[in-house]
């Protein structure tokens, strides 16, 4: 992850990355680690992204989605498409 100021502390299973991941509707928690990187890979995984050299698209979506996603846009669908219709490369 590019950014350090991540909490890194899943609580109960309401907490679970991989339980609120699976909801498009969920919103996504920019400040904690686990649901960022659950989310970002869960999107790498959608789109089909070649595993090899995947490092660096994947620190530029973690960059996309937390500094330029308005935060306004909080659900995991209106996030996924607010990159699609605004970063036609990724």
């Amino acid at each position: 992850m590019v950014y350090g100021d991540y909490k890194w502390i899943a609580r109960a299973d309401h907490d679970n990355p991989k339980i609120i991941g699976g909801t498009d509707h969920a919103e996504l928690n920019r400040s904690e680690g686990y649901e960022m990187l659950y989310f970002i890979n869960s999107l790498a995984k959608t789109w089909n992204w070649d595993s090899s050299n995947i490092i660096p698209s994947l620190q530029h979506l973690e960059k996309i989605i937390r500094t330029e996603v308005p935060s306004s846009i909080r659900t995991h669908t209106g996030i996924k498409e607010w990159i699609a219709s605004n970063h036609k490369t990724i």
